[in-house]
């Protein structure tokens, strides 16, 4: 080969240079998705890249496909607990209302925290000055009904315990 046919061919390889410096070109451009002036953040990941919204906060799955490149949004569990803190919220401030209407008080204060409540009036005060409860003891009829049901009680247990003593020897 001469120099001259040399030098002739080389336009024809700088042309198909450019050919195919510019279909790398074109792929790159194609092989991530656009970011939209910076409202997107892109990460790679596995087959495609996560995209994230900077203005929502959306997170979206894009893939590239045949056709392009297809992005779909992922699920958002923020959202979902979102709305049911609201309608829980809401459902709240429903029975909040409806007690208010139900009682005459207030129901925003709490009660004051104190290991000593109030004495009544006509509540009997002992010698210390400290409020005196009495429990009124049971009258003998309801002593006698407690008795009579532990004694039934007893010889039910009784007679359960010797039928299976008797079933356990063979003596049926």
């Amino acid at each position: 080969m001469s120099a001259a046919t040399s030098l002739s061919k080389f336009p024809r390889i700088l042309a198909a240079a450019a050919v195919l410096l510019a279909g790398i070109g074109g792929s790159s451009a194609e092989s991530m998705p656009d970011t939209a002036n910076g409202r997107y953040s892109l990460q790679p990941s596995g087959d495609g890249v996560i995209r994230l919204d900077t203005r929502t906060g959306e997170i979206s799955n894009c893939t590239n496909s045949p056709s392009g490149w297809a992005c779909y949004m992922a699920p958002d569990e923020r959202k979902a607990m979102d709305e049911e803190i609201g309608r829980l919220q809401a459902e709240n401030e429903k029975l909040k209302a409806q007690l208010a209407s139900a009682s005459a008080g207030k129901i925003d204060e709490a009660m004051p925290k104190s290991d000593k409540q109030d004495a009544p009036k006509d509540a009997p005060k002992s010698a210390d000055g400290e409020r005196k409860i009495e429990i009124p003891l049971p009258s003998d009829q309801d002593v006698d009904r407690m008795i009579s049901f532990l004694q039934r009680a007893w010889q039910r247990l009784v007679d359960l315990a010797n039928r299976m003593q008797k079933d356990a020897s063979g003596k049926i």
